[in-house]
């Protein structure tokens, strides 16, 4: 019996990033992350050191702690108002598959509201997800190779994309890391669009345009 989700921030935006960029949708951001504690002190050691999210604590605009499923599917819900239909919530984190579980995903398909999740993939994917994006981090094991969306942040060092190319995707993504030198970003994610036709680029349309 878990305890309570401990949410960082909940609020209705639009989709930024990967195949489905531009629609809308309520962004549930679950709290903790199995690759870095979210301390700056802790980034440099980190297993993954490139995260440009704050996912600690529960403070965040729509964020808190919810004692059980139904209540926090009611809190996702609300996000759209009176509305009922077109109603998607993505969900990340930090890692969202340290909170997200069977009940969460039923209460949130009973009202009616589609779910799509972004993991790093090394923890197994809780069944029921509509749309599963995983996006791989360099010296971990992705245990999760299956989905909808592969997007791998660009250049990583100690990850080889032409070994992902067996997994079983449907949409292979690069997104440029984003970093102090973009423009390095930008170019090495190109170059491997241009040499490896399975992956496409993508670009994090929210920072373009001003989204948070």
């Amino acid at each position: 019996e878990r305890m309570s989700y401990a949410v960082k921030e909940a609020f209705l935006t639009l989709q930024g990033e990967g195949v489905q960029a531009g629609s809308r949708a309520v962004f549930l951001r679950f709290a903790g992350c199995n690759l870095w504690s979210g301390r700056e002190e802790d980034r440099a050691t980190a297993q993954c050191n490139f995260c440009d999210t704050d996912f600690v604590g529960t403070d965040g605009p729509g964020g808190g702690k919810f004692g059980d499923a139904e209540r926090l599917a009611d809190h996702v819900g609300a996000r759209w108002g009176d509305e009922k239909d077109f109603r998607q919530v993505v969900i990340t984190g930090g890692e969202p598959m340290l909170q997200l579980d069977e009940p969460l995903i039923d209460a949130l398909h009973q009202r009616g509201i589609r779910i799509a999740v972004e993991s790093n993939g090394t923890l197994p994917a809780t069944p029921g997800i509509d749309w599963l994006c995983i996006s791989p981090k360099a010296g971990t094991k992705v245990v999760q190779r299956s989905g909808d969306e592969l997007k791998l942040v660009w250049p990583q060092t100690g990850i080889d994309p032409a070994e992902m190319e067996g997994w079983d995707f449907d949409h292979f993504l690069v997104q440029p890391m984003d970093c102090d030198d973009v423009q390095a970003s930008y170019d090495a994610s190109i170059a491997l669009a241009m040499d490896r036709p399975k992956w496409r680029l993508t670009l994090q349309a929210h920072k373009v345009v001003g989204l948070k």
